[in-house]
């Protein structure tokens, strides 16, 4: 019995941790047009659960799997020639009600990906002073 409650307290910190960080990074961009989105990667089995405490947190989910929506990554943009065109290609080659996400490691990345209508951008490998410009 100790031993479970012990393991319980244990789960329960981590997902307390979750919610709590999560929300003193939302209160952080209060007022700005960011808006804060968990990780793809979670702990093999708790993903729902981690999930949920994102959102516990007053943040918001990525996709739960790979078939939610497009997700352009710098490899996808080499192989088109730039990100413009993989957008475009992305988009041409999926339907209208799914989502196309692109990540972008410069800031001259995210206004081409801004000006190309994406549903999401995710800003990656950044500084803090270019995530404060980004944001």
């Amino acid at each position: 019995m100790l031993a479970a409650e012990r393991t319980a307290l244990n789960f329960l910190c981590h997902l307390s941790g979750i919610a709590t960080a999560t929300a003193e990074i939302v209160e952080a961009v209060r007022g700005q047009k960011a808006r804060i989105v968990c990780t793809r990667k979670t702990t093999p089995g708790l993903r729902a659960l981690e999930k949920y405490a994102v959102r516990a947190g007053g943040g918001a989910n990525h996709r739960f799997g790979l078939d939610d929506a497009v997700l352009i990554k710098d490899n996808h943009i080499a192989i088109a020639g730039d990100i413009r065109t993989a957008i475009e290609r992305a988009r041409a080659a999926v339907g209208h009600m799914v989502k196309v996400e692109v990540e972008v490691d410069t800031l001259d990345q995210l206004e081409i990906a801004l000006g190309a209508g994406v549903d999401a951008i995710l800003l990656d490998n950044m500084s803090v002073k270019q995530l404060t410009r980004a944001v």
